[in-house]
């Protein structure tokens, strides 16, 4: 078939009111799971699956890809209202959007979230059409090696999220790698650190650990002092995202789409990484790089143009080969198959039709996402009328729930109070969460892709610089060491 051919094809499926209304319905569920915390973009998916049986193949994943898109975006909207990531891909989110809530500037980050993410979502779909089978076949280069090389670099990012002190983040990362050794080790099949529990054999439930850093210690703050606390939540305020602060932030936002596309195409990374590996870029390449941490929007963007990008590259990978892109593109193939779709390089042959029906809908879902995302914002406008001593108690529901619908274990929910009193310390003594968390979500994939590659070599560590894109990646980690080194030393910035 020509391309005119594929393209009529495509939109013989697509064009008409029942699929466009599909992808809409499932980007306001996602919007509004994703804005639940606890209720992330994967659990949305998996909960979304069973009702898409009875519909025909292009409309069930119209659907499936609406909820993830906008489950990403949802998750950044109780990130900047209340310091509560809705999905762990809004997790960077909180570190310049809350603050600049507390500034009375929730509206301009909320804007600047939405913009970002439709900019990401669109560059993202744009390099799956165009360049799906290329960054398939890149991506089957990266092996153990190349993996540990990569996440290496990614840890990097800490030094950029550690505030004033190096020494306090250096700290917090440790903790959060040690924390990441719970559970059953995945080459030798023994437990660590779970003392007896099999609770704690699967490790840490993650959204636990991120619920319990970053929403619990507010909780407990308005607790221990509620006579401060009497006032109502972050307002929107008066002031939008502008043009100008688009046109400032645009050359960050099309470096994090990049990132999350890369990141995206490459199976297993997730959105979560990508947002912090954007917002450390931007923040080493930003003009106002001192106010990052503090409310700079141009951290926003950052943050949330990383985490949309891998949206739309998830599905490289999955059209192109196969093979699902992380968790979410995981439970998409299920959907695939259960309407007898096989995806792989025989889908561009067999089934060119809904392949591009699914360009087209993704094209659609970017201002679809805009559209959604606007009347979102507006209306959760209405949660800064709630006094803060009705909405904590609400959002502390809200997470108990989200936390325990996860696995259904009440396990994870002790989890996650017991995280947020060592949350509530580090708050107390100005040790930051960010580094804890990004090696809590690195360390695992740091420690299995380093055995792998030394059971590959037998123990031979030069396996770690067997090719042009280990090469690649330790370069920057040298380079990146050497400039925060420089910079520590030229600011002359406390360690403790």
């Amino acid at each position: 078939m020509s391309l005119m051919d594929s393209l009529a094809a495509g939109f013989s499926l697509v064009g008409n009111f029942e699929a466009f209304f599909m992808l809409f319905v499932g980007l306001v569920v996602g919007v509004v799971a994703g804005a639940i915390p606890g209720l992330s973009a994967t659990m949305a998916v998996a909960l979304t699956l069973p009702f898409t049986f009875a519909m025909t193949p292009i409309n069930a994943i119209l659907l499936l890809l609406g909820v993830y898109k906008g489950g990403i975006f949802g998750g950044s909207i109780p990130a900047i209202l209340i310091k509560t990531p809705g999905t762990p891909a809004s997790s960077a989110t909180i570190l310049d959007g809350h603050p600049m809530a507390e500034r009375g500037e929730a509206g301009r980050a909320l804007g600047m979230a939405l913009y970002a993410s439709c900019t990401a979502d669109a560059v993202s779909n744009l390099a799956l059409i165009l360049f799906a089978g290329w960054l398939a076949s890149f991506a089957l280069n990266f092996g153990p090696p190349e993996f540990f090389a990569l996440i290496l670099f990614s840890l990097t990012i800490i030094a950029g999220v550690s505030g004033e002190s190096l020494l306090r983040g250096a700290l917090s990362a440790l903790a959060g790698l040690l924390l990441a050794t719970i559970g059953l080790d995945l080459v030798y099949g023994t437990n660590r650190f779970t003392f007896g529990n099999p609770n704690m054999m699967g490790g840490l439930n993650f959204i636990a650990v991120l619920i319990g850093l970053f929403a619990i210690p507010e909780i407990i703050n308005m607790a221990w002092n509620p006579v401060a606390h009497l006032g109502r939540t972050r307002a929107l305020g008066k002031s939008r995202c502008s043009w100008a602060d688009y046109k400032n932030s645009f050359k960050t936002i099309i470096r994090g789409s990049m990132i999350g596309v890369f990141l995206g195409s490459i199976p297993g990374i997730g959105a979560a990484p990508s947002a912090f590996l954007s917002y450390s870029e931007a923040r080493r390449t930003s003009k106002n790089k001192d106010n990052f941490g503090k409310g700079e929007i141009e951290g926003v963007a950052a943050s949330e143009a990383g985490n949309n990008g891998v949206a739309g590259a998830t599905l490289i990978p999955l059209l192109a080969l196969g093979v699902p892109g992380d968790v979410i593109t995981a439970i998409i193939i299920g959907a695939f198959m259960v309407h007898g779709l096989q995806p792989g390089p025989m889908m561009f042959i067999l089934n060119v039709d809904i392949i591009y029906g699914l360009f087209i809908g993704l094209i659609v879902s970017s201002v679809f996402l805009l559209i959604v995302g606007s009347v979102a914002i507006r209306g959760f406008r209405f949660v800064a009328d709630v006094p803060k001593r009705i909405l904590m108690p609400g959002v502390l529901i809200l997470c108990i729930y989200g936390v325990f619908a996860v696995n259904n274990n009440i396990f994870d929910v002790g989890v996650m109070f017991v995280m947020g009193w060592v949350g509530y310390i580090m708050m107390r003594n100005r040790i930051p969460a960010a580094p804890f968390l990004i090696a809590f979500i690195l360390g695992p994939l740091l420690e299995d892709n380093f055995r792998q590659a030394m059971l590959m070599s037998g123990s031979d560590p030069s396996i770690l610089f067997r090719g042009p894109i280990t090469w690649f990646f330790w370069f920057l980690t040298f380079v990146t060491v050497f400039a925060i080194t420089r910079s520590t030393l030229r600011k002359k910035v406390p360690l403790s």
